[in-house]
């Protein structure tokens, strides 16, 4: 049997070389002897993407399971009946309440906690929001992580002027309390280097750098004495994974060499791939590898924020994200709309297939995880918050069944699943924002 091997080790065993640490992924010697299985590790995520979608375009004709795929959801033909489509969920708290402008800011803002936003720059106005869902998982699950909970985003933050006065909320949608945001990271370097060691400072890493020309080149030679004492199995396992993180290292070395060739190395590394795509897919696959490795259970990502101005010349669409999801129903920019909204799931659809991809236990990390996409408005066009388009990817270790398209009845509070979604991971919590219980999901919750 192939899980038995030479050496018999502990789940948290790392590789240690200098100025950095390399967690292992599971291998058959981490499992108890004679076992095929263990208990799978919890994992939740979250992906928002801006300015809702064109409802012809994504919501399925039919409900329950068995659906027939939208356009916006063909690129997921691959991983069809390992998602579930949910219709109907509101964020009322991100309507006006006479607090004015403002629908994009609160659009995010109440996407993980239910939670109206006051314009802040009105006088008296605290800044104070509510601990996102994100982070009340990472209370829990990320006690037994290295890292709690990373936040990424591969929009780029903005400074100026927003629909609330400023931009304060739209650049995160992650908040540890309700006065203290995270903003996210969109540095692949950062992140990387989060995961696996920095080396200290910037003349640190250079200097490692040329010396042994990668992170990974550090802890090789505790890798090669480990390999030796594995079974077949288990080396090929270790094989495989430091191929990626090598992988993962030069794709970064590679952007940083292109943008830095004039520049001295700074303290915070700079290097974002030049296109969209190539960033989405570096992110989500140091994502792939946090989770592969344990290294941190919960993460979320922003696609795309809100008043994004994005362009995406890359599908031929030239013009903005955010000027374009104003179509006033001209039927041109309504395509162009939902021609984005398609890359988007796209992209989302490199990340699962992924995770479908990557054995975990006695299945895949998709299996074992769940992954929430969507965005903080259903009608981007009118500013609309009510019947967001909400999708849910994995089975997070066999509490939910998938494949299904449940169609709730209009303005069910969105904060409802993220109660369930959080008792489900084992966080239980009775109310979130304008939540009324744990959401009614009989038809695919285990």
């Amino acid at each position: 049997m192939t899980f038995i091997t030479k050496k018999k080790l502990d789940r948290r065993t790392m590789l240690k070389g200098l100025g950095a640490s390399l967690a292992l992924p599971m291998l058959d010697s981490m499992m108890p002897a004679l076992s095929a299985a263990t208990t799978p590790v919890t994992r939740l995520g979250w992906v928002y993407v801006s300015h809702g979608v064109i409802w012809s375009q994504w919501k399925p004709t039919t409900i329950g399971q068995g659906f027939e795929l939208t356009p916006n959801l063909k690129p997921l033909e691959k991983l069809n009946g390992q998602f579930n489509i949910l219709t109907g969920l509101s964020h009322l708290e991100a309507d006006t309440k006479g607090d004015g402008s403002g629908d994009h800011t609160r659009a995010s803002a109440a996407w993980l906690t239910g939670v109206h936003a006051y314009d802040r720059t009105r006088p008296g106005v605290e800044v104070k929001l509510a601990t996102t869902a994100d982070q009340l998982a990472a209370q829990t699950l990320g006690k037994n992580s290295q890292i709690p909970s990373i936040e990424m985003t591969v929009d780029s933050a903005s400074a100026g002027s927003c629909d609330s006065g400023d931009c304060f909320y739209v650049n995160t949608v992650s908040w540890r309390n309700p006065t203290t945001p995270n903003l996210p990271e969109n540095q692949p370097r950062v992140i990387f280097e989060r995961l696996f060691g920095d080396g200290g400072s910037a003349a640190q890493r250079a200097a490692r750098s040329k010396k042994t020309g990668s992170i990974l080149d550090s802890v090789m030679q505790e890798a090669s004495g480990l390999a030796s004492s594995l079974g077949n199995s288990d080396r090929s396992k270790l094989g495989e994974y430091l191929d990626s993180v090598r992988d993962l290292e030069q794709r970064i070395q590679g952007t940083e060499t292109k943008t830095a060739q004039n520049f001295e190395l700074p303290d915070r590394p700079v290097g974002i791939p030049d296109s969209f795509e190539e960033h989405t897919k570096l992110m989500f696959d140091l994502q792939v590898m946090a989770y592969r490795a344990d290294l941190t259970r919960v993460f979320s990502m922003i696609m795309a924020r809100e008043l994004s101005g994005r362009t995406y010349p890359m599908i031929g669409i030239p013009g903005q994200h955010h000027l374009i999801s104003h179509h006033r129903d001209d039927a041109e920019l309504m395509s162009q709309k939902a021609r984005i909204d398609t890359y988007h799931v796209q992209m989302l659809g490199y990340l699962l297939e992924k995770m479908a991809a990557t054995p975990d236990g006695d299945g895949s990390l998709l299996d074992h995880s769940l992954i929430m996409y969507g965005s903080g408005m259903g009608n981007g066009n009118l500013h609309r918050h009510s019947d967001m388009p909400v999708l849910l990817a994995g089975k997070l270790g066999g509490k939910f069944k998938t494949g299904y398209h449940l169609d709730y009845k209009m303005d069910t509070p969105m904060a409802n699943l993220l109660v369930a979604i959080l008792d489900k991971a084992g966080v239980p919590i009775e109310k979130m924002g304008d939540s009324t219980g744990p959401l009614k999901m009989e038809a695919i919750a285990v």
